[in-house]
């Protein structure tokens, strides 16, 4: 189930990606309401693929259903990493464990004494 979900979610994430690419490129190609103005001085508009209104109602209409669709995959893509099952521990502790450092051995039955504990004479 975990490969089935992480295709799932990769395809998905893919899909959301480019709509809102998508969306980023309409946005700028649509023009604003001060456009018509313009359009109305010899911009040319009214010789545009769609016509004069029409470029406008298809181009808006195209977001729109592009931002639904972004919604839509935001929330499915919110939902789905949430469902994720949960790692116990941390990422250190799921790594190789190494063996412990062995202590120093020890010379002629005795303890080694640091400098620190050997009571200097000064």
């Amino acid at each position: 189930m975990g490969g089935e979900m992480n295709w799932f979610f990769s395809l998905l994430l893919t899909v959301h990606i480019l709509v809102a690419l998508v969306i980023i490129g309409l946005v700028l190609v649509q023009h604003g309401k001060g456009a018509d103005m313009g359009a109305a001085f010899g911009s040319g508009a009214s010789g545009s693929l769609f016509g004069s209104s029409g470029s406008a109602n298809f181009l808006s209409r195209t977001t729109g259903v592009l931002a639904a669709i972004f919604f839509v995959t935001s929330l499915t893509l919110a939902y789905v990493a949430s469902n994720k099952p949960k790692t116990t521990g941390s990422v250190m502790q799921e790594t190789v464990q190494l063996p412990p450092v062995s202590q120093p051995a020890q010379v002629g039955g005795e303890t080694p004494v640091s400098p620190a504990d050997a009571g200097s004479t000064w």
